[in-house]
């Protein structure tokens, strides 16, 4: 017989275990996955649990799910290398490192897991991920081959939606999120792609939220995913609003503060992007684009600013004083230009950030080094490489800040609501209106897409600058846009173009502006404007190969010194692609041709030709300088070599010869920058560039700042005899003026 102790002692027992098993969690995988994804605190516990089994792949995922991500990464290594490893230990695997910015081993663990199990979904799902930050456009099709493999698998419809949201396809992105949906009501991301569809289409977006705040009130994400999607609809603004309701959801989301961050810094903004990418980074948040904005914040003790009412320029300590009267001039000519065609002012002074390190510029605008443009605008905030960035001849950085500048005032206009392409093609439009050497050309990547049929409707624009489906579309769609800007002012006028920002700005659809004031349907728009395209370039076109093969024969005479060959064939094949200004052109053969004949006035005309379509090559326009001035047409050589300033100004010889040239044509004010440029290029021979400043100067009759520069020449070089003369010039004229009677009224 038991006694009462007995009996009270095994009862409590019971009751504990009986009341322990009723609270115990599902300890799984799946089981604390979905304590997770309801924000349960219980979920810890799960994990941990995980974390002491005796299965290597469940400790890998339960230090996982504590972000204990060393350990877990140990123990997938681990879980991988046994006898008969499931092909699921290799995609979870891939699928940490994924979060941890290791996207190429991931990717190969993901291609291992097909290996061994080829119908594994969750290994293209991963492979899509990966594929979304890389931009090589294969992300859809693989989340489609994860979702006809597991049509159940939520995941994949999820980032299925948010791959489609990006492209502009919203019908297919609704789609695909009530999928998701209808699998799980549990599914987080999806509701944040309606939320995401709502805001970018200016509805409300709050029943979505309760939805997803029933589900897990601490799912930042959701709100990271929304903010995501404004950022690439260049609502910055607004993107960094819902990147702070992400942080207030989930303040351990180091992800969100990063994004916070570097938004912050697009948005031209001081201080906070610093905090929040060191508070991202110090708590183990570490990725490419955390790393290189802080480095890059580092960098901005090298930078100076300029600042006055209407602009923000920030240089380069290095190359300020060469860079800031260009840089300045040029941004009030832009500012004063657009106020007046697009009947508005801005908010606010606009800010420009000139970065002689490209990849600096590639972090300052992505985050990430690589970035192929040369310019970005953020609102009222544009980040461009400096003309030191780049290769001489590779980039007008006149041309990209105008272009930048028409963004500014558009966005602006239509409180960013406007479609890429027309942001786009209006830009280049505008480049090519303020001066025709800047106007859009084709490259032969552009002529052969034309040939083959591949420009888009005007209603599937913008795919063509998201997601690009052939390596030159975005440079296609540059051109393409440009051009139907074109169309639209010949035959219409600016005030179409105008009446389309207005449009954007009502939030009307592409087709809608089309038809509001075009007065045609798209398809009826799109026939009309390759006709007139077709008629400005289709003979370009179709004598695209004939032309390839007789500049190969024009090239093979330059390599034989056969110059009469040169000069008998070469206008034949200006005349079949008279736009090919690149490498190998056939107006710079020609020209040297007939220079090397002796006969400059052909030469020039020949480089005459090649600049007003758009040359840009230094050499080549120094040679059309030097030409125009042997035939004393000094006004030429000047207006070229002004030219080249938007092209490459880091040239000590060619601010020289331009400051002579306007010194004798009686342009002091030109001849005092040039000569200025020359000096903050710290030139050895700093003497000569003070004398002609004190000449222009003097010419001017400012003989206080003229004497003040030629006894700065004289203090460089004690003996420079015109110098010397200059200041007595000088002092002559001042005494003169001193001994004048004073008038004694």
């Amino acid at each position: 017989m038991r006694t009462w102790l007995q009996c009270g002692v095994a009862t409590l027992v019971a009751l504990i275990c009986a009341s322990a098993s009723a609270a115990a969690p599902d300890v799984s995988v799946q089981g604390c996955k979905t304590l997770n994804t309801h924000g349960k605190p219980e979920a810890k516990t799960c994990y941990e649990a995980l974390s002491r089994s005796a299965d290597a792949y469940l400790r890998a995922e339960g230090f996982w799910g504590l972000e204990q991500y060393d350990q877990a990464n140990e123990m997938f290594r681990v879980a991988t290398s046994q006898p008969n490893a499931k092909a699921l230990y290799k995609v979870r695997w891939g699928m940490l490192l994924l979060q941890r910015f290791n996207n190429k081993d991931a990717s190969d663990l993901f291609n291992e897991a097909l290996k061994q199990d080829p119908a594994n979904a969750q290994a293209y799902l991963g492979l899509a991920i990966v594929s979304t930050g890389d931009f090589d456009g294969k992300a859809s099709r693989l989340a489609a081959k994860a979702i006809e493999l597991d049509p159940k698998l939520v995941e994949a419809h999820e980032l299925l939606a948010e791959i489609d949201l990006e492209d502009g396809k919203p019908d297919e992105a609704v789609s695909e999120a009530d999928k998701a949906l209808a699998l799980s009501a549990d599914a987080l991301d999806a509701m944040a792609i309606h939320a995401a569809l709502a805001l970018l289409t200016d509805k409300s977006a709050e029943d979505w939220f309760a939805k997803m705040r029933a589900v897990n009130s601490g799912y930042g994400e959701g709100y990271a995913i929304v903010a995501r999607n404004l950022i690439l609809n260049r609502r910055f603004e607004d993107g960094v609003a819902y990147y702070r309701k992400a942080i207030e959801a989930d303040p351990h989301l180091w992800s969100a503060h990063s994004q916070l961050g570097i938004n912050l810094m697009r948005l031209g903004k001081e201080g906070e992007p610093r905090a929040e990418l060191e508070l991202s980074y110090n708590n183990g948040y570490r990725d490419a684009a955390t790393v290189n904005s802080l480095r890059l914040l580092d960098s901005y003790k090298n930078f100076v600013t300029f600042r006055d009412d209407t602009t923000i320029l920030r240089l380069r300590k290095n190359e300020a004083d060469l860079l800031k009267p260009y840089f300045e001039d040029l941004l009030h000519e832009a500012i004063k230009t657009y106020e007046a065609k697009y009947k508005m002012k801005l908010p606010g002074p606009v800010q420009v950030e000139v970065y002689p390190d490209h990849e600096d510029f590639a972090v300052r605008t992505m985050g990430m080094p690589g970035l192929g443009a040369l310019g970005v605008t953020f609102g009222e905030v544009v980040a461009m490489d400096s003309p030191s960035g780049r290769p001489p001849g590779e980039f007008n950085w006149g041309a990209t800040l105008w272009h930048e500048m028409s963004h500014v005032f558009i966005l602006t206009a239509t409180n960013y609501r406007v479609p890429r392409w027309f942001t786009e093609g209006l830009a280049v439009h505008e480049e090519g209106a303020h001066s025709p050497e800047w106007s859009n050309r084709m490259t032969p990547e552009i002529v052969a897409a034309i040939r083959d049929k591949r420009l888009l409707p005007v209603a599937k624009m913008d795919q063509g600058f998201i997601f690009p489906e052939y390596p030159a579309q975005v440079i296609v769609s540059y051109y393409q846009a440009g051009t139907i800007c074109d169309y639209i002012y010949e035959r219409w006028g600016d005030d179409a173009l105008l009446g389309m920002v207005h449009s954007f700005a009502a939030l009307k659809t592409t087709p809608e502006a089309i038809e509001a004031n075009l007065h045609l349907s798209p398809d009826d728009f799109d026939k009309a404007y390759m006709a007139w395209l077709l008629k400005r370039v289709g003979t370009t076109v179709d004598n695209f190969d004939k032309w390839r093969e007789q500049l190969k024969v024009l090239v093979d005479a330059v390599k034989a010194k056969e110059t009469d060959t040169v000069i008998a064939n070469a206008p034949a094949v200006v005349k079949l692609y008279p736009e090919y200004v690149g490498i190998a052109n056939a107006y710079g053969m020609l020209a040297d041709a007939q220079a090397a004949k002796g006969n400059k006035q052909a030469a020039v005309d020949v480089l005459t030709a090649y600049e007003k379509m758009g040359g840009e090559n230094p050499g080549t326009l120094e040679q059309l300088a030097l030409l125009n001035e042997a035939l004393g047409r000094s006004a030429d050589a000047a207006a070229t070599l002004d030219h080249l300033n938007f092209i490459y100004p880091m040239d000590e010889a060619t601010h020289r010869h331009l400051a002579a040239l306007w010194l004798a044509q009686g342009n002091n004010a030109g001849a005092i920058r040039e000569y200025g440029s020359v000096l903050a290029l710290k030139p050895l021979d700093t003497a000569s560039a003070e004398y002609g400043i004190a000449q222009a100067y003097f010419a001017e009759g400012d003989k206080s700042k003229a004497e003040d520069s030629v006894l700065a020449a004289l203090e460089a070089a004690p003996g420079f005899r015109p110098a010397q003369k200059l200041l007595l010039e000088i002092k002559a004229a001042d005494d003169q003026s001193s001994a004048k009677p004073k008038d004694k009224n």
